[in-house]
């Protein structure tokens, strides 16, 4: 490389990992806490503040309505912060993402019930809900490529791993915020105001996305980019519309990425939101002990994640172990409620416990699986888009999927039978991906690529 390029071994020292990995992981976390918040609040409380009319099945059905509506929403951020992060950069749309984010959620945290404004109530939670879908929408390809285009390749798998830990500290950082409301207050105290208070904390993600703004740079990967663009004029440095070119002819990892998600997502939600609605409504466990249990659960992925991560930078296949995770998922799917439907918290416990792990060999090693399935012109918007396009029918369907089976078969089988479709079709686009192990992040859709096999 000429002297004039960008000195890609400064970019990937490990004092400016370590920065930049706490950085990254503490906005991702604080990102998931304002948007999965939601999902706790849709099972213990929301249906009846803002659907007070409804039976508290329909109540349960419409408050988990609300909470796909997000997921609805996420495509077009990722679309738009796509567009944005392969054009002008992988950090503005992460910056803007976190203040859209958190000036949403603030906003639930202040919307008056049913009872104060009427149906406004509903009409502006579910405007507010799309509002946190497009900022969590075009939250995690900037993440993910702030870590994975920054690492040293050799441990690529590990630092992209990180970015996941984010969803599992947001999500045990809401159960706790519930957890102890719900000990210093009486169930009418809870109702009225205590489930807000988590909500309004998510002033904070504004400043830290002031923060990132001022002090962390972009990858070394997009600035090359820039460099590129600058010299030879060419577009095998920026392009006018990295999306057009990401759709035309990247269209087929598109669909791989979004199937390779679809039972990690489903499952994630039906183990942190669906589950909690279960074991207290079928189940018959209290709010307390279902709460700890995914909490504790869940928290075992913050050392399995990048366990498994790394691993697939020993193994040298992030393919092999994905797809050993989709088996080993549709395997568990029927012991998982045969364990929760004991009500017993030692096995409901163990059941979250192999669900979680099993789910981490897939989620850990996802992020650096994406990043090296498309070119750097139009990596944002590739892995973006399959990422969110699978959210909405695979995530945010699942916790209403969940219940809607539920009342209508009265048993948890078809549940499982959901989780093990979900597997079916991850397995097959997973299975057909052509992977490119350690791939050279700075090549460019014009440049050619050279595949490693699995």
């Amino acid at each position: 490389m000429s002297p004039d390029k960008l000195d890609r071994a400064e970019h990937t020292a490990p004092p400016r990992m370590g920065r930049l990995a706490a950085a990254a992981v503490f906005a991702t976390t604080l990102e998931w806490f304002d948007f999965l918040i939601y999902a706790t609040a849709a099972a213990l409380v929301l249906g009846h503040q803002f659907f007070p009319s409804a039976s508290p099945v329909a109540g349960t059905l419409a408050s988990f309505a609300t909470f796909a509506v997000g997921f609805v929403a996420r495509p077009l951020g990722g679309i738009i912060a796509g567009h944005v992060g392969d054009r002008f950069g992988r950090k503005p749309p992460l910056v803007v993402a976190m203040l859209v984010m958190g000036l949403a959620t603030t906003a639930i945290g202040v919307l008056p019930g049913y009872a104060t404004i009427g149906v406004w109530a509903p009409v502006l939670l579910v405007v507010a809900r799309l509002v946190q879908g497009l900022g969590v929408g075009a939250q995690w390809g900037g993440a993910a490529l702030l870590l994975t285009e920054h690492a040293p390749i050799e441990r690529r798998g590990f630092y992209g791993s990180l970015v996941q830990t984010g969803a599992i500290f947001g999500a045990v950082a809401g159960n706790v915020f519930f957890l102890v409301i719900t000990a210093v207050t009486t169930p009418e105290q809870f109702d009225s105001l205590g489930w807000r208070i988590p909500f309004l904390s998510g002033l904070v993600l504004v400043l830290i996305g002031i923060y990132v703004q001022l002090k962390i740079e972009d990858t070394p990967v997009f600035r090359e980019l820039q460099q590129r663009s600058v010299e030879s004029k060419r577009e095998a440095g920026l392009r006018k519309a990295p999306l057009v070119q990401a759709v035309r002819r990247y269209w087929k990892e598109i669909l791989q990425a979004a199937g390779a998600f679809f039972v990690v997502n489903a499952t994630f939600y039906i183990l942190i939101s669906g589950m909690l609605d279960y074991a207290t409504k079928t189940v018959g466990m209290s709010r307390t002990s279902i709460l700890w249990c995914v909490m504790g659960a869940g928290l075992t992925q913050v050392v399995t994640m990048p366990f498994f991560g790394g691993l697939t930078d020993r193994m040298g296949t992030r393919k092999k172990l994905y797809l050993t995770g989709t088996v080993l998922m549709a395997l568990f799917a029927f012991p998982m409620f045969w364990m929760v439907n004991t009500g017993s918290v030692p096995l409901v416990f163990l059941a979250l416990l192999i669900g979680f792990t099993i789910h981490a060999t897939m989620y850990g090693p996802q992020a650096t699986l994406y990043a090296e399935m498309f070119p750097a012109d139009v990596r944002y918007s590739g892995a973006s888009l399959g990422y969110q396009f699978a959210s909405v029918f695979a995530g945010g369907l699942a916790p209403f999927i969940m219940a809607a089976l539920l009342a209508a078969t009265g048993a948890s089988w078809s549940v499982s039978l959901y989780i093990v479709a979900g597997a079916a079709i991850t397995f097959i686009a997973v299975v057909t991906i052509k992977e490119r192990f350690r791939r050279d992040l700075y090549e460019t859709s014009d440049a050619p690529v050279a595949v490693h096999a699995s």
